[in-house]
């Protein structure tokens, strides 16, 4: 048995549920659902609400929902998470941070 060490991170997500009838709660399961499946320990989640962006891209997305989570997890855990997630559309943008 190999013991692998897991780092803490903390991700923040930018939500997209424009047009779609999945809440933020409903789309946060589904990232820590993403999160469990690369090995992953979720942990605090907090959902720090809709906010404007600073440089609006789109007319029409002038803000979205922003969500934060703690989660530990092996050294290759970001970059596999950030790949699962690039194919969600519900995730607008994804920062990951050692914590």
């Amino acid at each position: 048995m190999s013991t692998t060490t897991k780092r803490n991170y903390r991700a923040t997500f930018i939500l997209d549920n424009r047009g779609k009838e999945d809440s933020v709660d409903r789309i946060v399961e589904g990232v820590k659902k993403d999160i469990v499946s690369v090995e992953g320990e979720v942990g605090l989640v907090e959902n720090i609400g809709r906010r404007d962006f600073i440089r609006v891209t789109d007319r029409k997305f002038p803000g979205a929902a922003y969500v934060q989570i703690a989660f530990a997890a092996p050294a290759t855990a970001p970059a596999k998470l950030k790949e699962r997630l690039r194919l969600n559309q519900s995730i607008y943008r994804t920062f990951l941070q050692s914590a």
